[in-house]
């Protein structure tokens, strides 16, 4: 694929590389020469330095071919205008844009581009872990408004029927592994202890699952 990163910091440069690894043809946007600096020394794909903003600067580096494009710079503003140029202009169909200040997050939502936020993922990530407890993160969508947990049953939830544990809108089984094996969950299951299961959950659903979890370890 031939893809753009517009922005060498620590995400871009990181990105950048990554990508390079994997076999795709980069090109590395900054308007600071030095920030190429960041890319590690076998790096080969292309770097330009300029105005990002640039309808020029864009075409040498080849937006009007480009598969993909990850505007990725610590300024908002300038990853919207980015990112919205690359898709009303030269229509390149997949575009990520990185959102820098959590307040700005509703700036990108609103031209339905594909946003990433660092700070409040990795904020939700960090609030997860000094929570502890027995649900475990193992997937993560979009920016964790999804995501996929792993627990193992309690003692106190044995013979119980899965639909009376988890089916709801916030919070469904994905898989249920028992004695090793993995199985797709129906609502009349019966659970066991020492059942892992695996649910899809919202924060708000994946709250209400950790209290009952709680509350069935203090029984």
């Amino acid at each position: 694929m031939n893809i753009i990163v517009v922005g060498c910091g620590r995400v871009g440069s990181e990105l950048a590389y990554n990508l390079y690894k994997r076999g795709h043809r980069v090109v590395v946007l900054d308007q600071d020469q030095d920030a190429f600096k960041n890319l590690p020394s076998d790096f080969r794909g292309r770097t330009i330095a300029g105005d990002v903003l640039n309808k020029e600067l864009l075409l040498r580096a080849g937006i009007d071919t480009a598969d993909a494009l990850a505007a990725v710079t610590p300024v908002d503003a300038v990853n919207a205008v980015v990112a919205h140029t690359a898709k009303i202009v030269w229509d390149v169909k997949n575009i990520v844009v990185r959102d820098y200040e959590p307040t700005k997050r509703g700036l990108h939502e609103a031209f339905g581009y594909q946003v990433v936020s660092p700070s409040v993922w990795g904020a939700q990530r960090i609030e997860e872990m000094l929570g502890g407890g027995a649900l475990r993160t193992v997937f993560s969508a979009g920016n964790g408004e999804v995501e996929v947990y792993e627990f193992t049953v309690p003692a106190a939830w044995h013979g119980k029927h899965l639909a009376e544990l988890l089916y709801n809108g916030s919070c469904q089984p994905v898989a249920v592994s028992r004695a090793g094996s993995a199985m797709l969950p129906s609502s009349s299951l019966l659970v066991q202890q020492g059942d892992v299961i695996h649910v899809s959950a919202t924060q708000e659903g994946i709250e209400a699952l950790r209290m009952r979890i709680f509350d069935a370890g203090e029984r």
